[in-house]
């Protein structure tokens, strides 16, 4: 499944990354990639170690802690500390199609994450600059996503995807990975969209012994499949 979620930070909170991420130290995003996709990535980085980059990437995740349509659709267990990067035309700068690799190490937890979910967070307008899209495929085809400044768009770490040139102004963005409580993607779609069905039942009609039941279903696939 793929989902565009929208009003993840506030154009308020936009601002105040961008005025610190614009300030900051960038560096080679080919270093935190494998020799295959140091191949076909050019842009660059916040490091990940900068204080700058741990403190914004703590208010991106506050800012999704609180965000109930990206928990019905990404059901986390575990976040990834989120990145930053940026794309210039002036650079030529672009990443080449290429899947996420399937596990990272997670410095807040012992062990691996594994990347079920990709998320990237646009942290510019789209009249900011030309190409720059993100274009994932799936067995429907390939899909080029490129949202206001403070939407969120969630799609399967499985996908190959790309960010085509940039060609005009400069692409700014968070991303991040997350392993969810359901690891099948399939099963984990049917939970949100049960779960969308449910909330938009409630807030048309009430409570009923019907949504009990359906709530009652819900939580108990949730029990049986997840991985907690």
């Amino acid at each position: 499944m793929m989902l565009h979620i929208p009003g993840v930070l506030s154009a308020a909170e936009v601002r105040a990354l961008r005025e610190r991420l614009d300030a900051g130290d960038w560096s080679d995003g080919r270093a935190t990639v494998g020799a295959g996709g140091a191949q076909v990535k050019r842009n660059r980085q916040l490091p990940e170690a900068s204080p700058l980059s741990q403190q914004l990437a703590q208010a991106v995740l506050q800012a999704l802690n609180r965000h109930p349509l990206f928990f019905s659709a990404a059901l986390p267990l575990r976040v990834s500390p989120p990145l930053f990067n940026r794309y210039e035309a002036a650079l030529g700068e672009h990443y080449g199609f290429h899947v996420d690799g399937a596990v990272r190490a997670h410095p807040h937890n012992p062990g691996w994450l594994r990347t079920d979910l990709s998320a990237t967070l646009f942290l510019c307008e789209p009249d900011d600059y030309d190409g720059g899209e993100l274009t994932v495929r799936d067995t429907y085809g390939e899909h080029d996503v490129k949202l206001p400044a403070g939407d969120l768009v969630l799609y399967p770490s499985t996908s190959v995807h790309c960010v085509t040139p940039v060609t005009r102004g400069a692409r700014v963005c968070s991303f991040m990975w997350i392993q969810s409580m359901i690891r099948n993607d399939g099963r984990r779609s049917m939970l949100f969209e049960l779960d969308q069905a449910i909330q938009a039942l409630r807030a048309r009609h009430g409570e009923s012994d019907e949504l009990v039941a359906l709530t009652a279903h819900y939580h108990n696939l949730l029990r049986e499949w997840s991985e907690i």
